[in-house]
């Protein structure tokens, strides 16, 4: 997950936006190349009421769950669906693919309509720290990607998509992807899958835990009824976390360096406790139990309920698996396992010491130049 990582480009200091930013940095590029794209609208609620609504300035306050979204690029053009990950905010979800760079160069999704969706539990959309008081912080209902998935459907029916040309997701946003070819098959036709999986693993639940028993242990978190921001919690459950997201090689060669600070504390500090540190304690965990509960094989027949084989060998999306070589989450190993059981799955190892980062764009250049090579001969873009 991104969790305020910045790129190697970044400058020390790199913190997340916040709920109510309202728009897109505007890249330094010409207005000219691709204006369609290089300017996000502000940030849209969708609600699925009686009258379902895409165009509220505000969450919802009643019961009903809301999705946070940004559109890029022109409604006419085939339709890509993009959700964030776990910390990951609308401002900085795979931005690479569908954002013009500073070299004045046309991203890979330049010739589609792209929607960015927020997580459920993510802080924009419906979430524990934004819920009207009788939802709010641990009276916020638990939510599943079934949840998350059969909301993104009624947003798209409710923008007049009828079809996605494809669904991109990093992380949790690519298990998002693997759910919704799952729930919705004739309505996706290619998936990309970057660094998730069909079904969280043990070992990635067993993981999740460890962080999780940081936070909910800590003296400021008073069993979840906390009045203050439980920070020594969610700093002590970034120091747990950070070791995951990156790789041995990763410190052995001391790459924090390479994104400005002089010691791996300074890294830990104002990356990660500046980052995720700062995040609502209730938010993180609604995240983690959507997570640890990821499973396609969930749904389908009930005689083969929990049959993740034959699960994949359901989805008619055309899939592109992408892990990154020295992930611990979602290792190659897995996605390879998954590939042998898809009808139409193509493995592609991203080859980085950059970890779980790799896959979501906050590894190296190549790293990045790699997923949109892939990405455009996936979609069979024509530059």
């Amino acid at each position: 997950m991104i969790l305020g990582m910045p790129s190697p480009a970044s400058r020390p200091g790199y913190s997340l936006r916040t709920i109510r930013e309202a728009s897109l940095l505007k890249p330094d590029v010409p207005r000219s190349l691709f204006a369609a794209t290089a300017m996000a609208e502000k940030t849209k609620y969708f609600t699925n009421d009686i009258h379902p609504n895409t165009n509220a300035s505000d969450p919802s306050q009643n019961s009903s769950l809301t999705l946070a979204y940004r559109t890029f690029g022109n409604p006419e053009n085939p339709a890509v669906f993009i959700p964030s990950c776990y910390g990951g905010k609308l401002g900085n979800t795979l931005t690479f693919l569908y954002i013009p760079s500073t070299d004045n160069s046309r991203p890979v999704l330049h010739q589609h309509f792209v929607v960015v969706c927020g997580l459920l539990g993510g802080s924009e959309s419906s979430s524990p720290s934004n819920a009207p008081a009788a939802l709010h912080g641990p009276d916020f209902p638990e939510v599943t990607y079934e949840d998350n998935i059969r909301l993104q459907h009624a947003l798209c029916q409710a923008l007049g998509i009828t079809k996605l040309a494809a669904y991109i997701g990093f992380s949790m946003g690519g298990q998002q992807a693997y759910h919704m070819a799952a729930l919705y098959p004739d309505f996706v036709e290619r998936i990309v899958v970057l660094a998730g999986s069909a079904r969280t693993s043990w070992h990635n639940w067993s993981f999740l835990e460890g962080p999780k028993a940081a936070l909910v242990n800590s003296v400021d978190f008073h069993d979840g009824k906390y009045q203050t921001p439980a920070t020594r919690g969610t700093k002590a459950f970034s120091r747990v976390y950070v070791t995951w997201a990156l790789s041995q090689a990763w410190f052995r060669e001391r790459c924090w360096e390479t994104l400005g600070f002089s010691s791996l504390e300074e890294y830990l500090q104002k990356t990660w406790e500046a980052g995720m540190g700062a995040w609502d304690a209730h938010d993180l965990l609604c995240m983690i139990r959507t997570w640890q509960r990821g499973d396609i094989s969930l749904f389908g027949p009930e005689e083969d309920k929990g049959d993740l084989p034959k699960a994949l060998g359901r989805i008619k999306a055309q899939c592109l698996i992408m892990p990154s070589r020295s992930d611990f989450y979602f290792p190659p190993e897995d996605s390879e396992e998954e590939v042998k059981h898809l009808k139409h799955g193509d493995l592609k190892v991203i080859q980085s010491i950059w970890g779980h980062f790799a896959g979501g764009g906050g590894g190296t250049k190549d790293d990045n130049e790699f997923i949109e090579m892939q990405v455009q001969r996936f979609l069979q873009i024509q530059d």
